[in-house]
């Protein structure tokens, strides 16, 4: 039996508090309303004025490894899903700072944090790892609730609209298909159907030709397709991936550089996803086409999930700081040189040349010698040179080679580039 627990009223619905609005405004809208960017930049602004992301879509083994992270290491991050902050404590770095404009993921990794203190090893991967059984209630109500922040627990009890369940019910039916990605994931698979094609079937595969053979058969030609074609080249759409639309104009930048259609570019990154890599391991993957993750081997799913490493993130929970605040503000507030390692996700993408710019002189105030930025982009090529003044790049380094070996191994194959840059 379920435990009950009345729902929390709220006005708020679908809505964000004002703060939220707020950090969201501040971030994206940086032209005028009257251009076309402008007007696209505020739809975008309330497309993504909820959660979006109920998994983060960049590979932290390939953080951990392209920013050397150790029990030495002070980190800074997006916080997006959550999991790379977890992942990354799995290394026992010496702090982790988080920041996210999104009070949604705000809330998701506070109930992450929660469970981690407060529940056995299992119980935390029945709720994130399989994140579609009815008991999860039990769990949250008898366990987590009480121990959550009142931000924290009315979002999670509250309801999206008027009509639907409070969001603590997203684990009971499949956490990962909720949010903009989620649904966006699932339309993709419904549309595909409409055409004939099952792109689950890609996850029948025993080897990496296996891999290339059914992704040729179930999901390349959907790519084809006149809807998809259009789809593809719309940055309305492109939404629901978290795609800005300063971020799309740098894909259909690249995508006519190359010769490309838009739909042909996202079809060969949909290739990368699916063929590059085992999919025994690769729980972008997983997601992706079969909309869950391994939860029989456990073998394709983040290793903050992984059983070996829950001692380790309980041990380590008091190293995490959690802010609801722009990167740029956060890092105004820490001291000099307290810093050695920077994930920026894909934010620099949405910025423009005076956000980045005073992004990054907090930067090189809170730099350590030695310390390592990594960061992805829509498009290959890094914003920073073009954007930032000489000085402020000076004391940086990267190189064009290595970050195409990092894209490589990035198992999701969203972006289009993985950038390091290490001080000097």
């Amino acid at each position: 039996m379920t435990l009950v627990n009345p729902t929390l009223e709220t006005d708020r619905n679908n809505e964000q508090t004002p703060e939220t609005k707020e950090l969201l405004k501040s971030a994206v809208n940086n032209t005028s309303i009257f251009s076309r960017k402008g007007l696209l930049d505020r739809l975008f602004t309330k497309w993504f004025d909820r959660l979006v992301y109920p998994q983060i879509w960049e590979d932290p083994e390939v953080d951990i490894q392209a920013l050397d992270l150790n029990e030495q290491s002070h980190v800074f991050t997006i916080s997006s899903g959550g999991c790379n902050a977890l992942n990354y404590l799995t290394v026992k770095p010496e702090s982790i700072t988080v920041v996210d404009l999104n009070e949604a993921h705000i809330a998701l990794i506070n109930l992450k944090l929660a469970a981690i203190k407060h529940l056995e090893k299992e119980a935390f991967f029945d709720l994130f790892g399989r994140a579609n059984l009815t008991k999860n209630l039990d769990t949250y109500y008898g366990k987590l609730s009480q121990h959550l922040d009142e931000k924290t627990r009315q979002y999670w009890e509250s309801k999206e609209n008027f009509w639907s369940k409070p969001r603590i019910h997203y684990f009971t039916d499949g956490f990962y298909r909720h949010g903009l990605l989620g649904r966006f994931i699932g339309a993709i698979h419904w549309v595909c159907k409409l055409y004939g094609y099952d792109i689950s079937k890609v996850m029948l595969a025993r080897t990496q030709e296996e891999q290339q053979s059914l992704f040729n058969e179930h999901v390349a030609p959907v790519f084809d397709t006149r809807l998809l074609k259009f789809l593809c080249s719309r940055s309305v759409v492109m939404y629901s991936l978290g795609i800005p639309p300063a971020q799309f104009d740098e894909m259909d930048k690249e995508s006519k550089q190359m010769k490309l259609g838009m739909h042909e570019l996202m079809k060969e990154r949909a290739r990368r996803l699916a063929c590059d890599f085992p999919l025994e391991t690769n729980y972008f993957a997983w997601q992706a086409f079969n909309r869950s993750y391994d939860v029989k081997r456990r073998l394709a799913v983040p290793r903050y999930l992984m059983a070996e490493h829950y001692a380790t993130l309980q041990q380590n929970l008091d190293k995490v700081e959690v802010f609801h605040q722009s990167m740029t503000d956060r890092l105004k507030a820490m001291p000099d040189n307290s810093l050695n390692a920077y994930l920026f996700l894909d934010a620099q993408d949405w910025m423009d040349e005076a956000q980045l710019t005073e992004l990054w002189q907090e930067v090189n105030r809170t730099a350590m010698p030695g310390a390592r930025v990594v960061f992805r982009t829509a498009g290959e090529t890094s914003p920073l040179e073009d954007k930032l003044p000489t000085q402020i790049l000076d004391p940086w380094k990267t190189d064009v080679e290595e970050n195409r070996a990092w894209t490589l191994k990035d198992r999701s194959a969203i972006y289009g580039g993985v950038h390091v840059y290490y001080h000097q």
